[in-house]
């Protein structure tokens, strides 16, 4: 599944009486995946070379490509 299905989902079971209005839902989540962009992006590693920020850095590039949808969520 994609992390923007899984974010539209939670949007719609919502309590927000934005669902009625079409669109709104893609409206609330394009924000909200900006946000956890560059909430990830702000956790990026300097450019220190070692094995954990080498990991850290292929798991924020691999949360990114969940939040693009280049890739599925894990089950």
């Amino acid at each position: 599944m994609k992390f923007r299905d899984l974010l539209l989902q939670a949007i719609g079971r919502s309590e927000i009486p934005l669902r009625f209005e079409p669109g709104a839902d893609d409206a609330v989540a394009a924000p909200l995946a900006e946000l956890i962009r560059a909430w990830l992006l702000s956790h990026l590693p300097n450019s220190s070379r070692s094995e954990f920020t080498d990991g850290r850095k292929a798991l924020i590039q691999e949360l990114l490509e969940e939040l693009d949808g280049g890739r599925d969520v894990p089950a």
